[in-house]
């Protein structure tokens, strides 16, 4: 595809991604974020000043040295002082430059992160789920560190360069008004190279993003689903999706360079015009004794010196259309709504019956994985899901627990719709456990503490003795103290699932959702997990999507489920007399 065509095409994905904020919001943004930082950005702009001040010396100096010398002198000590004492003072006040945006762009960039980080963990499951984990995992990892390197190198570059450069042509024309005319010869190629460069770059910084994210998407799946990948063999598959979307992107970053290389040429064309237009109008000047050779050797030191700022700006339009994009991408996610926070309505405050009123869902349009179903599960009661895998168990687990909106149907808590409640009174009230178990980094104390950042140890420990956990943490060599995840202390599927129920302690909810929560441990600490999740769920309503049908014989009531249906419905006994689909896995399980 030719560079014109590919930078007018919109980016493509097929997922419906995140928000991408628009021009006047990014740069409304990034307005607020360097606000509140002020003063010190009035320090680095200062320090630019200086720096460009300093600059103006060394030609200036030059070209009275070259008079001088023509004229038969020999002192130019004055001169080579005050080259040095600039040198000097423009050394200084670059490092203050970069100290003071540093301490004004950090911070700013730290509020963004934490703001869109903050949106990403308050999302909808799925909202995220529609985006795909690699949309946001790219916009807090790729794009935060673009517009990181951007803030640390490209923004003193650019105050820098647009302070030598007024300052330098404003040189140009102290010395004649002349020669800065001719030096203006080469702003209009200038011009024109930047009008053919950004219509066209600025799209492929778009798409280039968006592939990255595709990339991280595949990447991401591939290394949560390696073990099913390989089980089923389709890791080739997952692999040639992978290459393809790493491809995407390489290619997007070749053509960018591609184009930058042309947009480089376009330039040195204007540097050689202007410099010409500078040396041609000098001679004639000096020919007719209009200027002094001195002030045209400062006149061509001064274009000379455009080169490095003007290039450097230049590079930097590049480079902002590059930040550009990933801040836009950042924004975009500051700029979702807040979800509302209601308040607790009346009646919320003793358990009351979850009930699942003509729940569909479609995670596809047309292709229905959740037929309508009718359930009321009662505070202290046992339900078991039971069906082969595809049958919809974990798609109604999840619609129940609050964190799937189905696509049909109404879920209320106590007789009030989740819609009215809000996120944060469904999750305080009703709790999901999935076999899907991450040990966040930290102490063991931090881990159980999720759920309850109060507790007290005392609590904590109580509630590692309900999961049967507390004789392996006192092994641990700090105990409590003990650091896990990332570098620290690794545990087993089993502690880690251990940890995830006592959370479940601590936050005391009326409900629990185990979905598969003990498939990951093994024949050893199955056991002890499932006896954990019956202590956790003792007294409190239970949903649980049962990978061993002993965790189904204990129920109070058990749904067979079989394509997105509930086909039966009873106790273990009933069902067993029943003869029906329950009958044949028990008998199948058993023998």
């Amino acid at each position: 595809m030719s560079a014109d065509r590919l930078a007018t095409a919109a980016p493509e994905s097929d997922r419906d991604l995140l928000p991408i904020a628009s021009r006047r919001e990014t740069t409304l943004a990034a307005w607020r974020l360097s606000r509140r930082h002020g003063g010190p950005l009035l320090g680095a702009v200062v320090s630019f000043v200086v720096v460009g001040l300093c600059a103006l010396v060394p030609p200036w100096m030059l070209g009275r040295i070259v008079d001088t010398v023509g004229a038969g002198g020999t002192s130019v000590t004055r001169e080579a002082v005050a080259i040095a004492v600039a040198a000097v003072l423009g050394g200084i006040f670059t490092v203050l430059s970069v100290a003071f945006v540093a301490r004004a762009g950090e911070p700013a960039l730290a509020e963004l992160r934490e703001e869109v980080l903050d949106k990403a963990l308050h999302l909808d499951s799925a909202r995220l789920e529609a985006a795909g984990t690699g949309d946001v995992l790219s916009r807090v990892g790729d794009d935060a560190r673009t517009v990181a390197e951007a803030l640390g190198e490209i923004v003193p570059m650019l105050v820098n360069s647009v302070v030598l450069v007024v300052f330098t042509a404003g040189g140009l024309f102290a010395l004649d008004w002349r020669l800065g005319l001719a030096g203006l010869v080469a702003a209009p190629f200038y011009v024109l190279g930047l009008r053919w460069y950004l219509p066209r770059s600025g799209p492929y910084y778009a798409r280039e993003r968006v592939a990255q994210g595709e990339r991280a998407e595949a990447l991401v799946g591939g290394l949560r689903g390696a073990a099913t990948l390989r089980a089923f063999g389709h890791q080739d598959r997952q692999l040639a999706v992978i290459e393809q979307r790493s491809a995407r992107a390489r290619d997007l970053t070749v053509d960018v360079f591609h184009l930058l290389t042309r947009f480089f040429g376009r330039s040195n064309r204007a540097e050689l015009i202007g410099l010409a237009s500078v040396l041609g109008t000098g001679f004639w000047l000096v020919r007719s004794d209009a200027a002094t050779v001195g002030a045209v050797t400062a006149a061509a030191l001064y274009f000379h010196r455009l080169f490095n700022p003007i290039n450097a700006l230049l590079f930097i339009f590049d480079s902002l259309q590059s930040t550009g994009a990933s801040l836009a991408r950042l924004v975009g996610v500051t700029l979702l709504p807040d979800r509302p926070v209601p308040g607790a309505p009346s009646g919320l405050d003793r358990p009351g019956p979850l009930g699942l009123s003509g729940v569909g869902h479609e995670y596809v349009p047309g292709r229905p994985v959740l037929e309508p179903t009718t359930l009321t599960l009662l505070p202290g009661e046992r339900v078991a899901l039971v069906g082969a895998t595809g049958a919809g168990k974990t798609t109604l687990g999840a619609i129940a627990a609050g964190v799937l909106t189905p696509t049909r149907g109404s879920v209320t808590l106590a007789g009030h719709p989740f819609a009215s409640l809000g996120t944060r009174a469904v999750r305080s009230r009703i709790v999901l456990v999935s076999q899907d178990f991450h040990v966040f980094a930290g102490t063991v104390r931090d881990a159980v503490t999720l759920a309850a950042p109060d507790a007290t140890d005392a609590e904590v420990e109580d509630a590692l003795r309900t999961v049967l956990a507390s004789g392996w943490v006192r092994t641990l060599p700090d105990g409590l103290d003990t650091r896990i995840g990332d570098g620290g202390h690794t545990l087993t599927p089993a502690q880690a699932q251990q940890l995830a129920l006592a959370r479940v302690v601590l936050a005391d909810p009326w409900f629990v959702v185990l979905d598969e929560a003990t498939a990951e441990a093994g024949s050893a600490g199955a056991r002890d997990l499932e006896r954990a999740a019956s202590a956790v769920t003792a007294g409190r309503g239970a949903l649980v999507v049962a990978h061993r049908l002993s965790q189904a014989e204990t129920a109070d009531r058990i749904l067979v489920m079989r394509e997105g249906r509930v086909i039966e419905e009873g106790s273990h006994d009933e069902l067993l007399a029943l003869g029906g689909r329950y009958a044949e896995l028990w008998s199948a399980w058993a023998g």
